[in-house]
């Protein structure tokens, strides 16, 4: 029997947010019956653009039913930007912890944040690990139908370089055995790859629409509200298409008669900087 913590323990007797959103701006389904799980995540926003209810159908063991209940309870509040954000680790963080042998039931619930996100953006980027997308790539675990793209990507969020724990975080390997010598080359050539490459950085123009928001964000909060904030102003990300950031202003900068300026001499110039190509920022309410 798996040496669950109390919290754990509590999210699986008493989930929370069980069920479906009626008329949901989001839905992520991920998994599988079949190979033993299985999560579907709806969610809707209220009006100002924030998660205001997110709910969970799962079929899995205990670690399942308390990753879920413990996102929903996570997301509740969130903006998609923030959301876009919630990875595995923060999930099983807000558990205390999870058996090493349970944490791909973590992956499973970021999996469906993702998935539904990109529902809801009408969009289908790598990050959200659609199982149609996973599964475009090469076979390498047949008894729970694991593709050699799902191993490397859970190996690059997680940071995995042993067979052992890709069995951990997504169940490859972890039936009959017979393809960990496989997923140890995989890791073994991935690490390889990414040591050679690791001082190019790649084109913003060639990162994923949620990287691309992501990199967006990191820069807004490390290089230009730090300038707003000297005016007690600031700028929040509202959303990112075609060259096009859309940023909500806020405190000082709000309302402030010399916002088209600021927008378009320091705000642009910062992004543009830090992303390495010409970008055009607009104000939105």
């Amino acid at each position: 029997m798996w040496n669950y913590n109390e919290k754990v323990m509590d999210h699986f007797l008493h989930p929370r947010n069980v069920g479906e959103v009626e008329n949901p701006d989001g839905i992520g389904e991920v998994g599988n019956v079949s190979c033993g799980d299985a999560l579907k995540l709806t969610f809707k926003l209220d009006e100002n653009g924030r998660i205001a209810d997110a709910r969970f159908k799962t079929f899995g063991c205990a670690s399942a039913i308390a990753s879920s209940s413990a996102l929903t309870e996570l997301i509740k509040g969130m903006t998609i930007e923030e959301a876009l954000k919630v990875t595995n680790r923060d999930i099983v963080k807000l558990l205390g912890e999870l058996p090493e042998e349970k944490l791909h039931c973590s992956v499973m619930g970021m999996e469906a944040l993702q998935a539904a996100i990109a529902n809801y953006r009408g969009e289908t980027p790598e990050e959200a690990a659609a199982e149609a997308e996973d599964q475009e790539g090469k076979l390498v675990c047949k008894c729970f139908g694991v593709t050699d793209k799902k191993i490397l990507r859970v190996a690059r969020d997680n940071n995995l370089h042993r067979a052992e724990e890709i069995t951990h975080y997504c169940k490859a390997g972890g039936a009959c055995g017979a393809c960990l010598e496989e997923i140890q080359q995989l890791l073994d050539d991935l690490w390889k790859q990414e040591k050679v490459q690791a001082p190019a950085e790649t084109a913003f123009s060639a990162l994923t629409p949620v990287r691309q928001i992501m990199k967006l964000q990191q820069a807004l909060e490390e290089r230009v509200n730090p300038l707003l904030a000297r005016d007690g102003g600031g700028a929040e990300l509202v959303d990112y298409r075609d060259g096009v950031v859309s940023l909500k202003l806020t405190g000082h900068c709000a309302g402030c008669p010399g916002a088209a300026a600021t927008l378009e001499q320091l705000v642009a110039t910062e992004l543009s900087n830090a992303v390495g190509q010409p970008l055009q920022v607009q104000s939105v309410r």
